[in-house]
């Protein structure tokens, strides 16, 4: 799996963050009991996003956090980074220090991994669609009940459940996709 929940849950903290932006810091302990989350795991998720200088944080009776920029300044990619590090599909997957891909399974220059440019691709869209986005689009758009989470666009169309469910039923030879809740 390439996201765990340290991505899951640090989103869902900045996206609260955002939405109460400008008002006063909010408690961890208040995002936790309303988004039914661990505080524990939420307050080391927090340490990772200030030190990443994505949230600040206020102490005192009226302390808590809040965004360290503007929503729409702080791209998923510097989120997700900070809470999980390097970006890879698959764990024989990394990145270098010059910025190229490495496959660990590649030990010499005779054996070249055969699925690292696939695997490279993946990554390259992945690292794109989180620089692309902001913490303010996340806000802009709504996922309605039933659709796919994509950004919106000519080359991107909204794809609802139903729809899909209608495109498996038409082929016959498509394979089940599933995915985990």
């Amino acid at each position: 799996m390439m996201f765990s929940t340290k991505a899951e849950y640090g989103v869902r903290v900045m996206v609260e963050l955002a939405r109460r932006a400008g008002g006063e810091p909010i408690p961890l302990a208040e995002i936790a009991a309303n988004d039914g989350l661990p505080l524990a795991y939420l307050e080391h998720l927090v340490a990772r996003l200030r030190k990443a200088g994505l949230v600040d944080s206020r102490r005192g009776s009226r302390g808590g956090y809040m965004l360290a920029r503007p929503a729409n300044e702080i791209t998923m990619a510097e989120v997700v980074e900070a809470l999980e590090g390097s970006i890879a599909p698959i764990e024989c997957i990394s990145q270098a220090a010059d910025g190229s891909i490495v496959c660990s399974r590649e030990s010499s220059a005779d054996h070249v991994c055969p699925t690292k440019l696939l695997w490279t691709r993946v990554r390259f869209s992945i690292v794109n669609t989180l620089r692309e986005t902001t913490l303010a689009d996340l806000l802009a758009s709504p996922t309605l009940p039933g659709e796919a989470a994509v950004p919106s666009g000519p080359t991107l169309p909204t794809v609802s459940a139903a729809s899909l469910a209608a495109r498996h039923q038409s082929s016959t030879s498509t394979p089940t996709l599933t995915t985990g809740a």
